[in-house]
C-alpha cells in the first residue's frame, strides 16, 4: 500500500502564496518553496510542472477565495445593503487575507489563458461565471432591468472603484486603511443611485 502523501498540493500553494506576500514573487522559487515547507524538490515538481504554473494556480486559488464573499454579498434581501456589502468586500477581504490580497496582483487572466491553455484553459474560462451571474441578476433586482448602461454603472460601482481603492495598497506591502471603505461607500451610493438608470 503507498504511503499517503505528506504535504498536500494546497500546502505547497500556501507556502507561495506567503512567501511572495513575504519577499515578492521572486522569493517563491521551487527550492525556497521545498525549503519552506520542509519538503522534498521532487515531491513539489511531481504536483506542479514549474514554479509559473505553480503561482499561476495560487492566484486563480486566491481569485476564487475573494469570488465568494463578493457572490453572497449580492444575494442579499435588501439590494441597498447586497450592493454596499459587496463594493466593501474586497476592501475588508484585502485587510483579513493580506497575503492572497497580494498574490491577485501578479496576474490577468487574459494572460493565463494564452500561456496554458491547456493547464489552466477549461479552468480559467468558468473563472468569472458566478460573478457575471451575481452582477446581472443584482442590476436587474436593483434597477428592474440589466440594460448596458445600468450593467456598465453597477461593475464600475462594485467591481473597479474597490479594486482601484486597494490597488496602491497591496502595491505597496499594507493592507487597506479603514478610511477606504468610507470612500468606496460614498462611491458607490452616488454611482447607484442615478435616477437616469431607472428609466
Amino acid at each position: 500500500m503507498a504511503r499517503p502523501a505528506k504535504f498536500s498540493g494546497e500546502d505547497f500553494l500556501d507556502t507561495a502564496v506567503r512567501l511572495v506576500a513575504g519577499r515578492g514573487p521572486g522569493a517563491a522559487t521551487m527550492a525556497a518553496i521545498s525549503s519552506e515547507l520542509g519538503a522534498p524538490t521532487g515531491s513539489l515538481y511531481h504536483r506542479f510542472e514549474s514554479r509559473d504554473l505553480l503561482l499561476a494556480q495560487a492566484w486563480v486559488r486566491t481569485v476564487r477565495e475573494a469570488q465568494t464573499g463578493f457572490v453572497a454579498a449580492l444575494g442579499h434581501d435588501d439590494v441597498e445593503q447586497a450592493g454596499f456589502d459587496a463594493a466593501l468586500h474586497i476592501p475588508r477581504w484585502c485587510r483579513a487575507h493580506l497575503d492572497g490580497a497580494r498574490v491577485l496582483l501578479l496576474y490577468r487572466r487574459e494572460d493565463l489563458v494564452v500561456r496554458w491553455p491547456e493547464e489552466l484553459g477549461a479552468e480559467l474560462a468558468t473563472l468569472n461565471d458566478s460573478v457575471g451571474d451575481a452582477l446581472g441578476s443584482y442590476t436587474a433586482r436593483r434597477f428592474g432591468h440589466s440594460r448596458a448602461d445600468a450593467r456598465r454603472s453597477v461593475v464600475f460601482a462594485l467591481v473597479d472603484v474597490p479594486y482601484g481603492a486597494v490597488r496602491r495598497y497591496l502595491v505597496a506591502g499594507q493592507a487597506p486603511p479603514g478610511a477606504v471603505d468610507e470612500l468606496v461607500r460614498r462611491t458607490c451610493a452616488c454611482i447607484l443611485g442615478g435616477e437616469h438608470l431607472t428609466r
